[in-house]
């Protein structure tokens, strides 16, 4: 069993299984819930409504973030867990896959995608990123 998971959290209904995956399976490792904020989200907000909808965007996807941990905080209260989150900006796959190596995670667990539409053809699957190129198991749930 690992002792160490890192779970890529979004909000998405996926990551949330994910998450709950994660718990249930691996119940005495220490669980880490990464969410990454991607500056490239920005670029796409000024393309889809402007600059007005961009104004803002990081102090918009920090509050994403801390909603995010929330939810992930309370489910594993739930069950009695504690989990340790923590938000990274950057590219998300690139992201996930530094944090697990600088921090000696065994594990990461991740929903199959978290995005949809335009979003998930322009940025790719970060999903299939990281299980590319992870030293690591992961575990996609779907």
């Amino acid at each position: 069993m690992p002792a160490t998971v890192l779970v890529a959290v979004d909000g998405s209904p996926l990551a949330e299984r994910a998450f709950t995956y994660a718990l249930e399976t691996f119940p005495d490792a220490v669980i880490t819930a990464i969410y990454v904020i991607n500056p490239i989200d920005a670029v796409i907000d000024v393309e889809v409504g402007g600059l007005p909808v961009a104004e803002g965007w990081y102090e918009n996807a920090k509050e994403r973030a801390t909603g995010v941990h929330a939810t992930v905080t309370d489910l594993a209260a739930e069950r009695s867990t504690d989990i340790e989150t923590v938000t990274e900006v950057g590219k998300p796959a690139r992201e996930i896959l530094d944090y697990a190596a600088d921090h000696d995670i065994d594990q990461i667990v991740m929903g199959s995608h978290g995005r949809s539409g335009i979003d998930r053809a322009l940025l790719g699957s970060v999903a299939e990123t990281v299980t590319r190129r992870a030293r690591i198991p992961v575990t996609i749930v779907s």
